[in-house]
């Protein structure tokens, strides 16, 4: 029976690391943590703050619970001096995804999921783009379609978002927009291992994530790209280090130019 279960554990292992090309540092993929695991995660935002011209730093600790294969749960809140002279506690967040269709084969699977999530946010709205990370209180719903072929993931996202806060003054002469088309494309790359041989073995993976909105009511928008970096360790613990950076946009932003560093690790079979 141990031998059993020690096979079992490897194999878990095994098909986690093939699948880690896909767990994507600036959006979800279809896939979910893995059942009856809980992670835990902890995100540091740095934003080149074009009013004040200083550096602004944000972070987001967040716990994510498997409860089947097919539903997951995170909840997270954030603490920043986007909008203070110090830190403080700014919002809280509960998200949900369903992966309602799987497709999976050899070293390769497609999956389809949809995600429903809200926050609230003791900011009031100053920018024009929306961002329910700390900034706004709103709600956000949309589809995930992830591809993995051997050692590449492809995803696609699209979320409409409407926002809940007060209607803000005039802010630089324009209206806000209160909902908006979120998208992205992503890809992620495993580069090391080439092979396999244990699970101690630390996993690289290279990320590139195109990242949009466009505004419902008066149609402005946004598109960043995101490159980074990720290292697994012991196939459970993830360091993310990247950045978006504004490629085009006409979106009053708190920064165009972000950098994010994020520690993770996740806990099996802790829900029985």
């Amino acid at each position: 029976m141990n031998k059993v279960l020690l096979l079992f554990g490897w194999m878990l292992i095994f098909t986690a690391s093939l699948r880690s090309q896909e767990l994507y540092v600036f959006s979800d993929p279809a896939s979910n943590v893995p059942a009856r695991s809980l992670s835990a995660k902890l995100t540091a935002r740095f934003a080149d703050n074009e009013e004040s011209g200083k550096l602004a730093q944000r972070y987001m600790p967040e716990l994510m619970a498997g409860i089947s294969k097919n539903i997951m749960l995170r909840a997270s809140t954030t603490f920043s001096d986007f909008y203070s002279d110090n830190l403080k506690w700014e919002s809280a967040k509960a998200y949900l995804k369903w992966r309602f269709y799987s497709k999976d084969g050899i070293h390769n699977h497609f999956r389809m999921a949809a995600f429903a999530d809200g926050s609230y946010s003791r900011n009031n709205m100053v920018y024009e783009e929306m961002n329910l990370d700390g900034d706004n209180s709103g709600v956000q719903a949309g589809l995930i379609a992830t591809q993995l072929v051997n050692k590449l993931a492809v995803s696609g996202t699209a979320s409409l978002m409407v926002l809940t806060d007060k209607e803000p003054a005039l802010h630089h002469g324009r209206e806000y927009e209160r909902s908006a088309l979120n998208y992205s494309l992503s890809a992620g790359y495993l580069l090391f291992p080439r092979e396999y041989e244990s699970y101690d073995q630390v996993n690289l993976n290279l990320y590139l994530e195109l990242l949009g909105m466009k505004g419902l009511e008066a149609g402005m928008y946004y598109t960043d790209i995101a490159p980074s970096v990720q290292l697994i360790f012991n196939s459970a613990t993830k360091l993310n280090l990247g950045a978006r950076f504004q490629a085009s946009g006409n979106m009053s932003r708190i920064a165009r130019n972000n950098y994010f560093l994020s520690l993770e690790t996740t806990f099996l079979n802790v829900f029985r």
